[in-house]
């Protein structure tokens, strides 16, 4: 009689969600199976790269018994929200990216001079290109107009001499004329969907701040100076549960930022990340690495403890990530918050 039932499956296809949910609910236990495994271990059975739906069940019960499969940890209530959100503004922010890099395009057949004076993806510059796409158009405008637009969109950060270039670029402009018209249309067209999809971001930014609050262990993270609440919500996203974990080594894993080498007698091979794990956690955690290294920020000079040393700048990077998970991991655990230089204030108060 069986008295314990191990269901496991590949973590690929739209179907694996939808069944994961369904059995989770069952006095079963759940794993997941890296297809990369399945694919590897096919070729030992039956010594043969044959791939049928009869041998995958098989190959992925050999994997299961061999101990090599993988926790299953589904976000539920705030978490869940979070994925989704994050995942949503990932894909928000690649659309807005590609129309940005259309629009660019179609101005500089048209007003190649404005691309190289202002950015068309600043606030200045979409504003300039909405209602002066046209150099005509901002030749008509003149100067001093010009310069109390600039002036007011950019909040003084920009000065006289951007509109005195402007002016002067589009009388001389080398754009083209032909066909002009239906090109300006179309970039209307562009212009009305960035500024819609930078608002449906800014609303899943909103959604995203509301559901981290309900995240108990939040504001643990959120005091670490350098992470937001972008970063914040989509790391507890992508995760789950931080308190699922037993070590920081598991949640490093989830990420593919677990180390592996290849070395074979007297070869070391050089240490790298297996990037075997969610890939949209890296990206939050390099991005996040960046911004505590920066000058006073909290990891500034660990990074130029790796610089020092010779390592290159990514790699350097990639190591914060890394330090910041253990981070993480042990604010969490510990129901705490974040307090810099903290070796040397515990150094301080035992000298007292």
């Amino acid at each position: 009689m069986l008295e314990d039932i191990v269901v496991g499956f590949e973590s690929t296809g739209s179907y694996a969600e939808p069944i994961c949910q369904y059995m989770r609910n069952k006095s079963v236990q759940l794993v997941q199976i890296n297809p990369m495994h399945t694919k590897r271990l096919k070729e030992l059975t039956g010594n043969s790269p044959n791939k049928t739906d009869k041998k995958d069940p098989r190959v992925i019960a050999d994997v299961i018994s061999l101990g090599h499969s993988l926790t299953v940890i589904v976000p539920e209530g705030a978490a869940a929200h979070l994925r989704r959100l994050t995942q949503a503004r990932e894909r928000a922010m690649e659309h807005r990216t590609a129309m940005n890099n259309q629009l660019q395009h179609l101005v500089f057949i048209i007003f190649p001079e404005l691309v190289h004076t202002i950015k068309p993806s600043t606030k200045t510059g979409m504003y300039l290109i909405k209602r002066f796409a046209d150099p005509n158009q901002l030749v008509f405008a003149g100067i001093k107009k010009l310069n109390d637009i600039i002036r007011k969109v950019s909040r003084g950060r920009l000065g006289d001499d951007r509109a005195v270039r402007l002016y002067h670029a589009a009388k001389k402009s080398v754009g083209i004329t032909e066909g002009k018209e239906s090109i300006l249309f179309e970039i209307a067209h562009l212009v009305s969907k960035i500024e819609s999809e930078s608002s449906y971001i800014e609303d899943l930014e909103k959604q995203m701040g509301e559901y981290l609050q309900k995240i108990p262990y939040s504001q643990s993270i959120l005091s670490i100076k350098g992470i937001g609440n972008v970063t914040a919500a989509g790391l507890i996203g992508e995760v789950g549960d931080f308190r699922k974990f037993e070590t920081a080594s598991d949640v490093l894993k989830l990420a593919g930022l677990d180390l592996y080498e290849i070395s074979s007698g007297t070869h070391q091979g050089c240490r790298r990340i297996s990037k075997r794990g969610r890939t949209l956690m890296r990206k939050l955690l390099y991005f996040a690495a960046i911004n505590t290294t920066r000058k006073n920020g909290i990891l500034h000079k660990p990074y130029q403890r790796h610089l020092a040393k010779g390592m290159p700048r990514i790699k350097a990077l990639v190591a914060i990530a890394r330090k910041l998970i253990v981070i993480i991991f042990a604010l969490v655990r510990d129901h705490s918050d974040y307090i810099a230089d903290y070796s040397s204030q515990l150094v301080f108060k035992k000298a007292a």
